[in-house]
């Protein structure tokens, strides 16, 4: 029996399908037994764990982690697990393993690491272990761990990406669906899916690059609106959320798409790059709008085109594109969610004062915008940007229980306030803006804002926008406490 575990990850208790344990579910249905525990439906996932241990007998612990809250579940509870059951081999997997393998396979209790999209390693690696074969032989790529002498081995490559066209239907009968069902902007009865793997640009900033090396591979459109038409069959699904990396890549594509789900009437958002739609016809923007796209989220990243070099953005990739797409989506109403990097080096403060700047612009243009601001934290590959955070004394941890200490807690959701070229008033001033803008224009995503408290939101926020003075918004964390309105989040809606 295999376990396989998706660390809780979601704080506001708005569970969402690990679809990338029931990818690899896919390719383990026939073959062997397996159960999946989503710690985001468990109160307590080290009982529903150990419970679930014992019952079965399960031999394997595949784990899915991602930096963050996921990663400060994964830890401790894979910790206290090994010490219960020793003999459980726990494998971990994901955007986190992938990139600190080696300071993964530090800890004790992890056994053997999966790099990259690990659905067919992590089945060869488990015939291995069972049958007792030689993990030197594996065909595929992608495996990392320990041996008894301490040494590290490695495989060259990470995990190639799969065919999604080629997996097999992911098999929801593996968990309770109804339980992921939540109403959002997009309907009543929202589920997410995916549809596609990697991303075809190289940003430097990105986690995905190292992931899939600049690779993208799609189900086709024909399949992927079938799955949609099979979701609001079985669940009376009337939204859909796409988390691709780039579900847009390919205008033909997501024009069939669109022309497929047409009378199914059904709301859908998606993740797209600003260069990439902005050469889409005006034909295919008519057909996604009346299709029911209501949303996209972007990586519009700063208000400066030199920044945007530096993030290896390629040379298509403008202010001037932000600008111009925004107003075309106000044309089709469509929402822009636009998301950004702040604080870049090596001239933090004057990158912050750009992009304050430009997403005021942004509102001007199109008031409906959702912008979401990050600060920059830098990822494990070469490039500009990660260089010149080294020379400013940027250091990850070399623990996992470094990862999880209190002064790493908010580092991977990119809200860290321990980045050694940011200094507190610079972040503040982040903060302060972020704060006074969500009051004078409310996202659009939050369902709970009724009339008057947007109209009580704007009136208190706009002296402040309108004169641009954000310093201590002691009103608006006062109305804050009391209305609990959220900010936009990607995954808020």
């Amino acid at each position: 029996m295999i376990l396989l575990f998706n660390p809780q990850s979601n704080p506001q208790s708005k569970p969402v399908l690990p679809i990338a344990l029931l990818t690899l579910g896919s390719v383990l249905e026939g073959e062997y037994d397996y159960e999946i525990v989503d710690g985001n439906l468990c109160g307590d996932t080290e009982r529903e764990l150990t419970t679930r241990i014992q019952a079965t007998g399960a031999k394997i612990l595949g784990v899915t982690v991602m930096g963050g809250p996921q990663l400060h579940n994964a830890v401790p509870v894979c910790r206290l697990i090994k010490q219960k059951f020793p003999g459980l081999t726990i494998v971990w997997g994901g955007y986190f393993p992938t990139q600190h393998y080696e300071i993964c396979l530090k800890a004790s209790y992890v056994d053997y690491v999966v790099r990259g999209h690990g659905e067919y390693v992590f089945r060869e690696l488990v015939e291995k272990l069972q049958d007792g074969g030689n993990l030197g032989e594996m065909q595929n790529e992608g495996i990392a761990y320990r041996d008894p002498g301490a040494s590290l081995t490695v495989t060259d490559q990470v995990a190639a990406i799969p065919d999604p066209e080629q997996l097999p239907p992911l098999p929801y009968h593996k968990l309770p669906v109804q339980e992921y069902i939540r109403s959002t902007y997009l309907g009543s009865r929202t589920l997410s899916h995916h549809t596609s793997y990697g991303c075809p640009f190289k940003c430097n900033f990105c986690a995905v690059v190292n992931m899939v090396d600049g690779k993208w591979k799609p189900q086709s459109a024909e399949r992927t609106a079938e799955t949609v038409q099979s979701m609001q069959e079985k669940w009376d699904v009337n939204g859909i959320e796409f988390f691709d990396n780039n579900f847009f890549v390919h205008e033909r594509r997501t024009t069939e798409f669109a022309e497929r789900i047409n009378d199914l009437n059904i709301n859908w958002w998606g993740e797209a790059r600003v260069d990439t739609m902005m050469k889409y016809s005006d034909e295919t923007w008519q057909k996604m709008k009346e299709s029911g796209l209501r949303m996209l989220f972007l990586g519009a990243e700063s208000g400066s085109d030199e920044t945007l070099q530096r993030m290896n953005k390629g040379g298509k990739a403008s202010t001037r594109k932000t600008l111009e797409l925004v107003r075309r989506m106000k044309e089709y109403n469509v929402v822009p969610e636009l998301s950004f990097v702040m604080g870049n080096p090596p001239e933090p403060k004057k990158d912050i004062d750009q992009t304050i700047q430009f997403i005021r612009k942004v509102k001007r243009i199109n008031p409906a915008a959702e912008i979401i601001m990050y600060m920059y934290t830098p990822v494990p590959q070469s490039g500009e940007l990660f260089e010149q955070a080294k020379q400013n004394g940027f250091n990850f941890p070399e623990t996992l229980e470094g990862w999880i200490s209190d002064e790493w807690k908010e580092f991977a959701s990119r809200r860290s306030r321990h980045i050694p070229w940011v200094d507190n008033p610079m972040h503040q001033k982040v903060r302060n803006f972020e704060r006074v803008l969500n009051a004078y224009y409310p996202t659009v995503t939050d369902q709970r804002l009724n009339g008057w408290k947007k109209a009580l939101l704007k009136a208190a926020g706009g002296w402040r926008y309108h004169t641009e003075i954000y310093r201590k918004p002691l009103e608006l964390r006062a109305l804050q406490k009391f209305m609990h309105y959220q900010r936009p989040e990607t995954s808020g809606f």
